[in-house]
């Protein structure tokens, strides 16, 4: 297995011919640096324009996606309080249960654009298109464009992202940000630089602006690729990540200190909060108890279908999970295992085992938490590994091909290429009427080309590039087709899969059954409720100019409700119900301040908090002091009406 240790890009002018006849920067944009292939940047342009296709196709078709964030979006583009700390309704009662970052985005393209499907889901493409191109780049610099572009197809590839990144959960963000964070590693560790690695930290402190503490997965391996294989002292080595870390505290806790500043009877409550902090959610809910169980999220990381499935090392590859992610994982870990042992004695500043420090650490860490993660795991969080499979699958290929003239590394090639088949044909295997003769071609082509590799690949002569595409033909057929279907296949709800029979958006085939007593868990979103079709009760809220057209528990019965008129309503108790907010004072005196016009039921509190809300008790108070009506099906109060007025 071979290293590069040399800068991949020299001085672009050096001789004295380039001082008198620069090289063409419109050549140069076209076809790349003199010290590329002249396939690479065509490769990389018509990669870019693949992935543009997969993911702006029909990006409409999906509606309002998850209709929580949706409803959070919209509120966004009526105020910029709202924007600023993520509402979900324009009055600003409550926020949604994640930091704003991501809404932010789609905010201001609503603003821009005009709030609309598209407009909403048009950056969620983009950073997609954005993050293909950033681990392309990364990946380039240490290991070639070769390994760059094989890693790019791969995460484009990635059902999972090809889900994600048409889908207005946090995500798309996420991902983009850390993909961010480990280009600017990169950089650094190339020349020992302080200021990339600083802009590192400031990707990462954004990034826990979008989904909190999962940010910090990848920290483990960004600081240890630094500390192992950047150019400089150990003293230098240790100051610049203690400088990247105060510009991670200090971009990502702007925004906590903002809020914990801001007065709190003038901003919406922190969604999902038990005092209403951001930090105690970052902590709490969205933290420790994610990983250890409680805070809000089950235990056991139980619940099937739409959750994550039971904890374990095989979760990851497990009917939740499998389909989503693990196409190329087990030839991800085999390469990573052979790649670390060929480049054991590289110097340290050695260029390959670097990169596989950086994108295989983050790949173990990640992967281990997601798998023993005790409180709520969806599995579309996978895709938060999409980028280090590809890059250590990317590299790992690309390092053990230019070695192939020795046994080990055609022994590992032909290990990642029949294990790609086998575990495809599993994956396949598991929608047998989904394309069934696809499996066994996957399954025998990776298997034949495997023996070719092991016991030939240093003697193909004339046949070595028909291999070597019928190779990679093979191992990204399953995934490829899977993502080209999940991005094909309109997804709404609050648990998106990924592949053939999942379009529902309701988890596992077949649907998640909302009416079990964990369904409300459903992290960021609930399904809609019935009210959202009913046109007299829209009508109704329409014409109302209070701070919000109505009141009712729980996000289920609000967010397609304000989506469908435009008008501001509160949800009672945040997205399960649970939250104490507002309070049965508090409500009371909105009542009385004629803040509210309506309040409406359908909604059910408590989710995986109890009736620790104050749903209830604000519900027991209307009917007994407001007339009920019936509206379209919908009993209805009138706020302004007590009874005997």
């Amino acid at each position: 297995m071979t290293t590069t240790e040399a800068p991949l890009r020299p001085e672009p002018y050096g001789g004295p011919e380039d001082a008198v006849h620069p090289p063409s920067r419109v050549r140069e944009l076209l076809v790349g640096p003199a010290d590329q292939p002249r396939w690479a940047r065509p490769g990389l342009y018509a990669l870019l324009a693949l992935t543009a296709v997969l993911y702006f196709w029909g990006l409409s078709a999906s509606g309002w996606a998850n209709d929580f964030y949706a409803a959070a979006v919209q509120a966004g583009t009526q105020s910029w309080k709202a924007l600023l700390f993520g509402s979900l309704d324009a009055g600003n009662a409550i926020t949604v249960d994640k930091p704003p970052a991501s809404l932010w985005v789609m905010g201001l393209s609503g603003r821009l654009l005009g709030f609309s499907s598209f407009s909403m889901l048009l950056p969620q493409a983009l950073m997609g298109v954005g993050s293909v191109g950033l681990v392309y780049a990364a990946v380039r610099r240490w290991s070639g464009p070769a390994a760059g572009l094989l890693a790019g197809v791969a995460l484009a590839m990635t059902p999972v992202a090809a889900l994600m990144f048409k889908f207005n959960n946090p995500d798309a963000l996420l991902v983009l940000l850390l993909v961010v964070a480990a280009y600017c590693t990169v950089r650094a560790t190339e020349s020992g630089s302080a200021r990339w690695l600083a802009l590192a930290g400031v990707a990462i402190g954004f990034g826990f602006l979008t989904k909190m503490m999962q940010a910090f997965l990848v920290l483990p391996a960004l600081g240890l690729v630094f500390l192992v294989a950047a150019p400089i002292g150990f003293g230098r080595r240790i100051l610049a990540l203690l400088g990247a870390c105060a510009a991670m505290i200090i971009s990502g806790g702007w925004f906590v200190a903002l809020v914990s500043l801001w007065p709190a009877d003038s901003r919406p409550y922190i969604g999902g909060s038990t005092d209403n902090s951001l930090l105690e959610l970052a902590l709490g809910y969205n933290g420790l108890g994610r990983v250890l169980g409680g805070s809000g999220n089950m235990s056991g990381g139980g619940g099937g279908g739409g959750f994550g499935g039971g904890t374990g090392i095989t979760r990851l590859f497990d009917d939740s999970m499998g389909t989503e992610i693990s196409w190329l994982l087990p030839a991800a870990l085999i390469g990573l295992v052979a790649g670390l042992w060929f480049t054991r004695r590289t110097p340290r500043t050695g260029r390959t085992r670097a990169a596989l420090i950086l994108w295989g650490g983050w790949l173990l860490v990640t992967g281990v938490v997601f798998s023993y993660m005790q409180g709520i795991i969806h599995p579309y969080y996978t895709v938060a590994l999409a980028p280090a499979i590809a890059a250590v699958v990317g590299i790992c290929v690309v390092e053990l091909w230019r070695g192939r003239q020795f046994r080990l590394p055609r022994i590992a090639l032909g290990a990642m290429s029949a294990s790609t088949g086998i575990w495809a044909f599993v994956l396949l295997d598991r929608t047998p009427d989904w394309f069934p003769a696809m499996r066994w071609i996957v399954l025998i082509g990776s298997i034949i080309v495997a023996a070719i590799l092991i016991v030939g690949a240093h003697q193909l002569g004339k046949f070595t590039a028909a291999v070597a595409i019928a190779g990679l033909l093979f191992g990204l057929a399953g995934t490829t087709a899977y993502a080209i279907d999940t991005a094909t296949t309109p997804h709404t709800g609050p648990v998106p899969s990924s592949g053939p029979n999942t379009g529902n958006g309701m988890g596992a085939p077949g649907g998640m059954d909302m009416s079990a007593p964990d369904a409300n868990a459903a992290d960021g979103g609930m399904p809609s409720s019935e009210n959202n079709d009913n046109s007299e009760l829209q009508e109704l809220l329409k014409n109302t100019d209070t701070r919000w057209a109505a009141a009712t528990v729980t996000s289920m019965s609000a967010s397609g409700l304000e989506l469908s008129t435009g008008a501001s309503i509160m949800a009672i108790g945040g997205f399960t119900g649970s939250d104490n907010s507002p309070t049965l004072e508090q409500f009371k005196t909105y009542v009385a301040d004629g803040e509210i016009s309506y309040f409406y039921g359908g909604g059910r509190g408590g989710g995986p908090g109890g009736d620790s809300g104050s749903g209830a008790e604000i519900t027991a108070w209307v009917e007994a002091n407001f007339t009920a009506k019936t509206v379209g099906g919908t009993t209805v109060y009138d706020l302004s009406q007590p009874v005997g007025n």
